[in-house]
């Protein structure tokens, strides 16, 4: 079939199409309205750069060898701090302080598909993998483009446990990155005045103790500063009026994919039942007259 005549098969079923688009987009734009809304917790923290005087690279702001100048990735404590973020610990922690749990099995026994669920059988109880899979989905961390700052964004259903969750989670990385700095440091004093103990050179008690005052020196940074991984330029925050899903833009789009979406599979519906057009009468032949030689005309 030509394209010509499939757009003509489309014009003729113009008011069915725009029928089948409204029908469409009224169903599509039902469950984008009727969709739960979720508030955005939201806050800007900074590497710390109050560690610099570490000699480990756990301990510095960023790696001694970059690899490259165009290689924006962090790295130290901010990395950890990070990382800290959706690891199973901050999960164990939101499971242990906050109701996170009793909403997840709340949320997968409630209509419609809670009873699809007992059911099946499927697993009602939630845990901790649970969460740290809501983390997963729900958390993310964004460099900004114009300065050293990232911005923490956390999406959940209720306004005051998303911002909870948040500063519970700046909280536990925070700590957790101050644990392992306290602890690197109080190993590397240990040893230090134990070889103290042991060495009769002066020359090398000399360096020891110089060594030992470095790491004395980062032990009271670690117990005594307020950050040691992140610095919260803008504390966590939330909206006041649920931002999550986007309904104008989302009817926007819906309104411009649905009626593409129902030409395309009117056109894949006429090809596929191999429509054609209506066929044209034959061409009348015109008698053609051939000229034989004298002796075959005999």
């Amino acid at each position: 079939m030509t394209l010509e005549a499939l757009l003509r098969r489309l014009a003729g079923q113009a008011k069915g199409l725009a029928v089948a688009g409204a029908l469409g987009y009224a169903a599509a734009a039902a469950l984008v309205w009727n969709w739960p809304r979720a508030y955005v917790a939201t806050a800007i923290v900074a590497p710390a750069e109050t560690t610099g005087i570490a000699t480990s690279a756990l301990l510095t702001p960023a790696p001694f060898l970059q690899p490259s100048l165009l290689d924006q990735r962090p790295g130290g404590n901010f990395a950890v701090y990070l990382a800290a973020l959706r690891a199973p610990e901050a999960a164990a922690v939101l499971a242990r302080e906050t109701g996170i749990l009793a909403e997840i099995e709340a949320r997968r026994a409630a209509l419609p598909f809670g009873p699809l669920r007992r059911l099946l059988g499927l697993r009602m109880q939630a845990d901790a993998d649970d969460v740290l899979a809501l983390l997963e989905r729900n958390l993310a961390t964004t460099p900004s483009l114009s300065s050293v700052t990232w911005s923490l964004e956390l999406v959940h259903r209720e306004r005051a446990t998303a911002l909870d969750m948040l500063l519970r989670l700046h909280t536990q990385a925070e700590a957790r990155v101050r644990q392992t700095l306290a602890e690197l440091a109080g190993r590397r004093i240990a040893a230090l005045e134990e070889r103290l103990r042991q060495e009769r050179d002066l020359f090398l008690r000399n360096t020891l103790y110089e060594l030992l005052a470095q790491q004395q020196r980062a032990a009271l940074v670690v117990d005594a500063d307020e950050a040691a991984a992140a610095r919260l330029v803008s504390g966590p925050v939330v909206e006041i009026r649920p931002s999550v899903p986007n309904r104008p833009l989302l009817l926007l789009l819906l309104a411009i994919v649905v009626p593409g979406v129902v030409v395309v599979l009117a056109a894949c519906r006429i090809l596929a039942a191999g429509e054609t057009e209506e066929p044209s009468p034959p061409r009348r032949m015109e008698p053609t007259f051939v000229h034989l030689p004298v002796d075959q005309a005999c």
